[in-house]
């Protein structure tokens, strides 16, 4: 039998293909990523989902002419191979090769960027809407997830497509689960249409859209008839269809939210590949996160969860199976998680709330005048904090720093290690007048004994960890490590002091007095951008006081840092241990 997908360079190669033909296509791309991913690394279950899907929609409509938006983009890799990069695939999210999520610059196919959630249909909307004032006879398909169209925004775009006469398709790609299982009343409902028992208005046809389904989204013929017909039908529609995350391979199918993102497996079995065991290994971040709120919880029935979707990712996992009634997954919504965490604060309650450092920009708004302005003590904890490697410029959390910094009422904290994180949160969850911020990264740390009796920090000090001569190196959070690695084996480590000054806000003036008296060089090194970060901090504190010694700041430069592993990056920012070495040995 010949091989389909290596004649498919381009969508207009794939139109020439008689349907007979795309059932085998379909099986060849499943297999193309399956083999690639169980080696290169990255999302799985989501493009597996969406293999028909993908040729059906590339099959029916003129792409790139007509316009298709892919929402968050974990299910485009079947699109990505489809239009001209399948020979560059193995590339996929490493340093210098493709992005793991659409990309504008990358292909003309790519029609928006994406990479954070429930951004489509507002943008399809505004393609659509274009056309309209152009005169374009065009068609425009956002591809949305159950998960993302609970999400506010979607349901903004909802609303305005609705009373408009553009020519938009929503396709909901249904099936149940986003990174972990969706939830709320709009998951309900759509459990309700596929078993036939939902009594009330179809929700989409109330808001003006054409609702056709759900049909099988695995059912090629039926999804070519279907969006064929769609083609012909003016104003906003919507297609529901019903998938299954992981379609192809069996342990993805079974185990959809590990296989959303598994890691290396192998191709033929579908067994991910464990790396060996070592004992007493340094816990992630994220885990220290996680028992620690189990442990607080324990002992104080006050102590309340949140996250917008990410309870694997974040672990809050931990306290829903520990304590279900004290722990929410608000679902895709960063907005509401924050409002909502600051409605419990009101009435008494200690509130984490988790948030990835990139999603939580979503909900700036919500911070400031939901939280800050009111000096409501909500605690969040801004997971993924810094480079996180291989997601690229959409995941990167170097930003917060920067735009957290200006708020007043707000006390940003960044942890060297795990015993610095677990103290924080015990210190945090004993009663503060004011909201916290605690940042920190994606994987491991260094301390393998780290669950260590809990100790108060005092808030806005920072600490010595190496006294030197005449060079102050002020880092904060866990980058400090690399700063450690840098002094050992520098020439200059005898004169050479270390700061891990912890608190971005308040900073702690008394021991700035002291180093800008003591020392001709300041240093500092921070994984947040150089513009308005932790340094630009220490400039201001240096310019208030008349202070003329020499600061330089390393960081994330003024540019958006793109995909590759997180020592890779660190290395292009000037931020690994070998850069900051440099620095330090010129003197």
């Amino acid at each position: 039998m010949k091989n389909i997908l290596s004649t498919i360079d381009i969508p207009a190669d794939l139109r020439k293909l008689p349907k007979s033909e795309l059932p085998q296509l379909a099986k060849e791309l499943r297999q193309f990523i399956i083999d690639i991913v169980a080696t290169k690394e990255g999302h799985l279950g989501a493009s597996l989902g969406v293999i028909e899907l993908t040729i059906a929609l590339h099959y029916v409509f003129d792409t790139p002419n007509d316009l298709l938006v892919w929402d968050v983009g974990h299910q485009a890799y079947g699109h990505k191979i489809l239009t001209g990069r399948r020979d560059i695939f193995h590339t996929n999210r490493q340093l210098n090769g493709i992005s793991g999520f659409p990309k504008r610059n990358e292909s003309e196919y790519d029609t928006f960027g994406v990479g954070h959630s429930s951004t489509s249909i507002s943008a399809a909307l505004g393609m659509a809407i274009a056309s309209k004032l152009k005169g374009e006879n065009k068609h425009h398909i956002a591809v949305i997830g159950d998960a993302s169209i609970a999400s506010g925004m979607a349901f903004e775009g909802l609303n305005h497509a609705g009373v408009t006469n553009a020519n938009i398709l929503v396709i909901l790609n249904d099936n149940a689960i986003g990174i972990d299982p969706s939830v709320g009343a709009l998951k309900q409902y759509l459990t309700n249409v596929k078993k036939g028992t939902q009594k009330q208005d179809n929700i989409f046809e109330a808001l003006n859209f054409d609702y056709s389904g759900p049909i099988d989204g695995h059912n090629l013929p039926l999804l070519i008839d279907e969006l064929n017909r769609l083609k012909s039908i003016e104003g906003p529609k919507l297609l529901h269809v019903i998938t299954t995350k992981g379609k192809g391979l069996k342990q993805a199918e079974e185990d959809q939210v590990t296989y959303h993102a598994p890691g290396k497996f192998d191709s033929k079995t579908g067994n991910i590949i464990t790396k060996e065991n070592k004992e007493n290994e340094p816990p992630k971040f994220q885990d220290v996160f996680g028992h620690t709120l189990v442990e607080l919880a324990k002992k104080n029935q006050n102590i309340l969860g949140i996250t917008p979707a990410m309870a694997t990712g974040c672990s809050l996992k931990f306290m829903m199976e520990a304590f279900p009634e004290r722990a929410f997954d608000v679902g895709i919504a960063e907005q509401h998680a924050v409002t909502f965490s600051a409605g419990l604060a009101t009435q008494g309650f200690i509130v984490f709330c988790n948030i990835y450092s990139t999603f939580i920009q979503r909900a700036y708004d919500q911070i400031i005048h939901d939280v800050a302005l009111q000096k409501l003590p909500v605690i969040f904890c801004l997971d993924r904090a810094g480079l996180v490697g291989n997601d690229g410029a959409t995941h990167h959390g170097v930003f917060d720093i920067a735009y957290l910094r200006c708020i007043p009422n707000l006390i940003i904290f960044s942890p060297r290690n795990e015993i610095e994180l677990r103290n924080i949160m015990y210190t945090a969850q004993l009663g503060l007048d004011n909201p916290i911020v605690i940042r920190y990264p994606r994987g491991k740390g260094n301390i393998v004994n780290w669950k260590q009796p809990f100790e108060p920090i005092t808030i806005g000090k920072g600490i010595c960890l190496k006294k030197g001569v005449d060079i102050a190196l002020l880092s904060i959070g866990p980058i400090a490590a690399e700063v450690n690695k840098a002094i050992m084996h520098s020439i200059n480590a005898s004169r050479i002091s270390h700061y891990d000054m912890r608190f971005v806000k308040p900073l702690d003036y008394k021991l700035l007095h002291q180093i800008f008296s003591t020392y001709k060089t300041i240093i500092t090194v921070e994984d947040g951008t150089k513009k308005g970060g932790f340094g630009s901090a220490i400039v201001e504190f240096a310019a208030s006081h008349n202070y003329k010694n020499k600061i330089e700041i390393l960081g994330i430069p003024d540019t958006f840092i793109e995909h590759g592993s997180t020592e890779e990056l660190r290395k292009l920012c000037n931020i690994d241990f070998k850069s900051i070495k440099a620095k330090i040995d010129l003197g």
